[in-house]
């Protein structure tokens, strides 16, 4: 229950769960198509989208470059006039907040246009690495500088739109900055070559992006090998206006996809399946190695806990392809018999908070003994979780995590639960929604 604007008290479920469980629009998919809707040739309507702090965000600035954007609130709708690739501002401040796909996409956006652009954000977007985007899109003719210090936002760009080319990536923090310059390659004056080799977190990011510039009517050409990615864009072309459904966030689904494992019963989350253009869709086969039973289909996945007597088995795992489900399987491992280990996700340093040091701060608040690396960490359960208040560090995606736990140890306060508001504005509510007697969908 929210009891003040900046606490949540948990309340532990009363019995296990039975419920079906409906989500907002995919962050990742909504500013994706953002960006390929503002660059086409007419009007693309955008159902199914987030509108959240993120998402509000991506739309405020295409505003600011002169993109026609309409927002439709109760019916989860934006409509996008596009630029036919020729963006309307030849100056514009964007402030881009907390939001690594805005900072990172307009930034590259900003490039193919004509003019001069700044690009800013919150203090924890000015820690953030964005060099290795600046380096190529130098490369291929903007004039990029930095405002603060080098290598960070704020940014001052000076466009002349991009030339088509040869480009290389090497050892990414962020999968981001190759879908910023993927989205935005079609407006290129020739064809660009992007090539990634060495640790690429979250490369199922990738072929999401592929697939939205795929539905707005350009292909890319890929060609995926271990440590090394190759992709072809062809330009100069223009994306075509078009009607698109945005899928439900896969990642919003890993905490409700989860309670089941620690309070019992079963939870079905429908918009997401084995059809899904979302890499953490797959979240379901790390539940599966803990203990649980799932239920797929083509639209809905349907976790059903392990009986009451079996706890949750701990687990050693490479998520780098999922690494917005780290929080989910930190907070499961607290239930866990024997230690959990994440391997492979050293970028999680670089994201709203230092996803790694932060979390592992907040378990041992609960009693847990945790393990961290430059790549990861290993969570013991304590024998017995105790109460606490645990800090969200202005990052949604450890808000809603902590919940799980809540789901069975009572006394769990989450501190600032507005912070969801990033990417999941109404959480809590459909959390609680999700806990109550009976099916539900909210």
């Amino acid at each position: 229950m929210l009891n003040h604007m900046d606490k949540y008290l948990c309340t532990p479920a009363s019995q296990p769960l039975d419920t079906v469980v409906s989500l907002p629009g995919s962050k990742s998919i909504t500013n994706r198509a953002l960006i390929v809707a503002a660059l086409a040739d007419g009007t693309s309507v955008l159902s199914g989208a987030l509108l959240a702090e993120d998402t509000r965000l991506m739309i405020d600035a295409l505003k600011t470059l002169g993109i026609a954007v309409t927002v439709d609130e109760p019916g989860n709708t934006v409509e996008v006039t596009g630029c036919r690739g020729h963006l309307p501002a030849s100056e514009g401040r964007l402030f881009c907040g907390n939001a690594g796909t805005v900072m990172r996409f307009c930034t590259a956006l900003v490039a193919t246009g004509f003019g001069l652009f700044e690009l800013d954000g919150a203090e924890r977007m000015r820690q953030r690495p964005i060099a290795k985007l600046v380096e190529v899109l130098q490369v291929l003719g903007a004039g990029v500088e930095y405002m603060g210090k080098e290598e960070y936002p704020p940014l001052r760009v000076r466009a002349g739109h991009l030339r088509g080319g040869h480009i290389s990536f090497a050892s990414l923090e962020s999968s981001q900055f190759v879908s910023a310059l993927m989205l935005v390659a079609p407006s290129a004056r020739g064809d660009v070559l992007i090539e990634a080799s060495g640790n690429m977190p979250s490369t199922p990011y990738l072929k999401m992006t592929t697939a939205v510039m795929d539905k707005f009517g350009v292909s890319v050409v890929e060609q995926y090998r271990p440590d090394n990615i190759r992709l072809i864009v062809p330009a100069p072309q223009h994306y075509a206006a078009t009607c698109f459904t945005i899928e439900p966030d896969a990642s919003g689904s890993t905490y409700f996809l989860a309670a089941p494992a620690i309070a019992g019963g079963k939870v079905t989350v429908k918009g997401v399946g084995t059809c899904s253009i979302q890499g953490d869709a797959r979240f379901v086969t790390v539940l599966e190695r803990m203990g649980c039973r799932i239920e797929r289909a083509a639209d809905a996945l349907t976790v059903v806990g392990p009986a009451a007597n079996k706890p949750l088995s701990g687990i050693d795992i490479d998520l780098n392809d999922m690494p917005d489900t780290v929080p989910t399987v930190a907070a499961l491992a607290l239930f866990a018999a024997g230690p959990t280990t994440v391997r492979n996700v050293a970028n999680l340093r670089l994201k709203e908070s230092n996803r790694i040091d932060d979390l592992g701060d907040e378990l041992c608040k609960l009693g847990a003994r945790v393990d961290r690396r430059p790549d990861g960490l290993t969570i013991h359960p304590p024998d017995q979780l105790r109460p606490a208040a645990l800090d969200t560090h202005n990052d949604h995606r450890l808000a809603m995590s902590f919940a799980l736990i809540g789901l069975r140890q009572s006394g769990v306060v989450i501190n600032d639960p507005t912070c969801c508001a990033k990417t999941f504005p109404d959480f809590f509510r459909r959390w609680e929604h999700m806990c109550a007697p009976g099916p539900t969908m909210p």
